[in-house]
């Protein structure tokens, strides 16, 4: 560290198991509780071997002190690849391979496979931005002791995205799709608040994804098996091979994460003639339902919109939780009453030059996401009467342990 913050020391683990969980954990506990940002989560990934060098994520966590006393810790991987991020940056790479520089590796400040807003600068004093910036500065220093060609910080939230460009790093922006709970009783009161049409449509998505005998059960906590894991696992195996080629997590992840954190953990799963045809996995943060993979071994019409989409809305009701993330992308979800929000990205150049041609891209790019974002806003299925920013900034009350603390 420079000599004005002589005192501050960061240690880089290479495993979870380097430290201790309730230590990792101090470092998020005074905010709203975020699954992926876990110890236990991120040494599931690790343990299963889901998360390596191996598979070109290999752990870089740093956790910094300050006297002794601990400010904070980063999820940071080492790349040499960029695959597994949700925030694309394939073309730059090949810019700066084409210029003759090498692009990988580079270090990445997120949740392995998991394009979920949440923090990634995870201090103790959750509202000091200026020990986020000590974080960003260890990092920056790392970065520039292994000689890396950037860092890339994702899914991050607006606030720590500006304390990022306060310290130099360029900012990007995109957009997910969101579902609001305005406070709803039921589904059908959620249903009100849309235009008409967008109402019938989504009752006969319902009625249809379910007509040949398929039934839905909620599987979460004690009531998950391992045969409903493998029963998942082939779902997830099935559109992983078809999409990418290459699943990224593995079976004994599912194992690992239904014995640590079967409370954070729900399957959405549908059945027909007594056997499971498709399913959802999600989790449960203190506000937020995050939908995460899906598969299926049958194609019925609707059915992923009624998993995915639809019956999350329904579990975020019933648990008064406040919103729904349903994963990246899928423009469709709009629709099903999920709105555009941003989503935030940070990213450190070490070349000036560049970072110069970088930082005009995302310029750009910022300004037509933006863009982008209002206009589908301006077309979206609730009715013209309904306040969409009141609809997000409503207090939900929170029923069935729906709220959870760290």
């Amino acid at each position: 560290m420079s000599e004005d913050k002589a005192a501050t020391t960061a240690r880089i683990l290479h495993n979870m198991g380097e430290v201790d969980a309730a230590v990792w954990d101090r470092c998020n506990a005074a905010r709203t509780y975020n699954p992926f940002l876990t110890h236990k989560f991120l040494h599931a990934l690790e343990e299963s071997g889901s998360v390596s060098a191996q598979t070109g994520w290999q752990p870089f966590h740093i956790v910094v002190e300050d006297q002794g006393n601990l400010i904070g810790a980063v999820p940071m991987y080492l790349k040499n690849h960029s695959q597994g991020e949700y925030v694309f940056d394939y073309g730059w790479a090949d810019a700066w391979h084409r210029a003759g520089g090498d692009y990988y590796p580079k270090l990445q400040i997120s949740v392995p496979f998991t394009p979920a807003t949440g923090p990634r600068l995870l201090t103790v004093d959750a509202a000091n931005v200026e020990h986020e910036k000590l974080l960003l500065g260890a990092c920056m220093q790392i970065a520039q002791q292994i000689k890396v060609s950037s860092i890339h910080i994702t899914f991050m939230p607006e606030q720590q995205w500006q304390s990022a460009h306060d310290v130099g790093f360029l900012q990007r922006m995109d957009q997910q799709f969101h579902w609001h709970n305005g406070g709803y009783e039921s589904f059908d009161a959620f249903l009100e608040d849309l235009a008409s049409k967008k109402r019938k449509n989504i009752r006969r998505e319902r009625r249809d994804a379910l007509a040949n005998d398929i039934s839905i059960e909620w599987i979460t906590g004690a009531d998950l098996s391992e045969a409903h894991w493998d029963a998942f696992y082939r779902f997830y195996m099935d559109t992983g091979s078809r999409k990418w080629g290459s699943p990224y997590l593995t079976r004994e992840f599912f194992s690992l994460i239904g014995t640590v954190m079967a409370e954070d953990v729900l399957l959405i799963m549908a059945k027909r003639d007594g056997h499971y045809i498709a399913g959802a996995i999600n989790f449960i943060g203190g506000d937020t339902l995050f939908g995460r993979n899906w598969g299926c071994i049958e194609d019925h019409r609707f059915l992923h919109f009624e998993v995915c989409y639809y019956q999350a809305i329904e579990f975020a009701i019933t648990h008064g939780l406040k919103k729904v993330e349903a994963g990246a992308q899928g423009a469709h979800k709009v629709a099903r009453g999920y709105l555009p929000e941003a989503t935030y990205s940070a990213h450190w150049i070490a070349d000036p030059n560049f970072r110069d041609a970088v930082a005009r891209f995302v310029d750009d790019e910022r300004s037509y996401v933006s863009q982008d974002i209002a206009y589908v806003e301006a077309n979206s299925p609730f009715k013209a009467s309904t306040d969409l920013q009141t609809l997000r900034e409503v207090e939900v009350s929170t029923r069935n342990n729906g709220e959870k603390n760290q």
